[in-house]
């Protein structure tokens, strides 16, 4: 039994990824405790049996696993530093075959080289950047272009230098210790998701109840 000075202090992340199926407490949680058999045996309390081998989201409220803790130990004091909602994700480790990853990486790569060029012509197109820069080249040289000058070769430079310097990398090198906008829109992303399965639980009813 818990003394009653004895504090349990949990933290939890707002997204939880497991790969096995009898979840305990110890792989959803940070705990520290100064009682370390407690601790121990708190870590190995199952929280989560699930059944079906395929990708599953849960959403489980810190509240009732205080109340599972308790239960087991009604006299420990705890305390929560982290999230008051914890969304569990379960992935199945199975790894695809490779002739699977090169045709996704093959396919991105495709769509986001063609998309980005088809992107910029019709910018191009759109604000007539061919036009301006023959009418620039004829004010100053005083002759017509040929359609290919120092402009373009300029303008294309400039292009792919400004591309690389919004985006903070190339390959995998990074030019500042900045998160890159991809990486920012991602988490922004990631965040919405988030927030958006929790309000839907808990307006639905559907917050998991954890294990007996």
């Amino acid at each position: 039994m818990a003394s009653e000075s004895t504090t349990l202090y949990l933290k939890a992340d707002r997204n939880v990824e497991v790969s096995k199926q009898n979840v305990m407490l110890g792989d959803l949680l940070s705990m520290e405790c100064s009682d370390k058999t407690i601790l121990m045996k708190v870590k190995s309390l199952r929280i989560l049996k699930i059944r079906e081998e395929k990708e599953q989201r849960y959403v489980i409220s810190v509240l009732k696993i205080i109340a599972c803790i308790h239960e087991q130990y009604p006299r420990l004091e705890i305390q929560n530093l982290g999230e008051t909602d914890i969304i569990v994700t379960y992935e199945n480790q199975k790894t695809p075959p490779l002739l699977w990853h090169i045709l996704k990486v093959v396919l991105v790569s495709a769509v986001i080289f063609f998309g980005s060029a088809f992107s910029i012509m019709a910018f191009n197109n759109d604000v007539g950047v061919t036009k301006l820069f023959g009418q620039i080249y004829e004010l100053i040289m005083g002759k017509k272009t040929d359609g290919f000058s120092v402009l373009e070769v300029t303008y294309s430079i400039g292009l792919a230098i400004g591309i690389l310097i919004f985006f903070n990398h190339f390959g995998k090198k990074r030019f500042t210790v900045d998160p890159t906008p991809m990486e920012i829109q991602m988490r922004l992303y990631e965040n919405d998701i988030q927030t958006t399965l929790v309000e839907n639980a808990a307006r639905q009813k559907k917050e998991l109840e954890v294990e007996k």
